[in-house]
């Protein structure tokens, strides 16, 4: 296929209602889901297809119970421009690699690990939780 990048550029535009804006969420998805064997091809990676699309499909996951349709409409834009950026082969093998395909999560850490660096934050809570007083067991 050629690599002309204007053939993925699409419009930023703002979702009139939540069944556009779920449509243009699947419409996102199914081209990643298709383009999967083009980027294990593209970039050389010794993963199968079949594992981009599972990191992919958990990237949507991470996002699934969004309301808000302008927050929608932002990371359909950033989901697009990453399809962009990664098909026309605009990133590195380390971009595809460590951002699209890592686990997001932090990894969990043993009481002692937790020690050594000095926190813990189980017994200390962010301010913006909205929790006053925790729960002491």
């Amino acid at each position: 296929m050629s690599n002309i990048p204007a053939r993925l550029a699409r419009s930023a535009r703002v979702s009139g209602n939540p069944l556009e804006a779920r449509k243009r969420v699947i419409q996102l998805y199914r081209d990643w889901y298709r383009n999967a064997p083009e980027i294990c091809t593209l970039y050389a990676l010794n993963v199968t297809p079949a594992f981009v699309r599972h990191c992919i499909r958990g990237h949507f996951e991470e996002n699934r119970y969004v309301t808000d349709p302008r927050v929608i409409d932002v990371l359909i834009l950033k989901g697009r421009q990453e399809f962009q950026e990664t098909l026309n082969c605009w990133k590195q093998l380390d971009h595809v690699m460590g951002v699209l395909l890592a686990p997001r999560g932090r990894p969990q850490r043993t009481f002692l690990q937790k020690f050594y660096e000095g926190r813990d934050e189980d017994a200390v809570l962010p301010a913006a939780t909205g929790i006053l007083h925790p729960k002491i067991a």
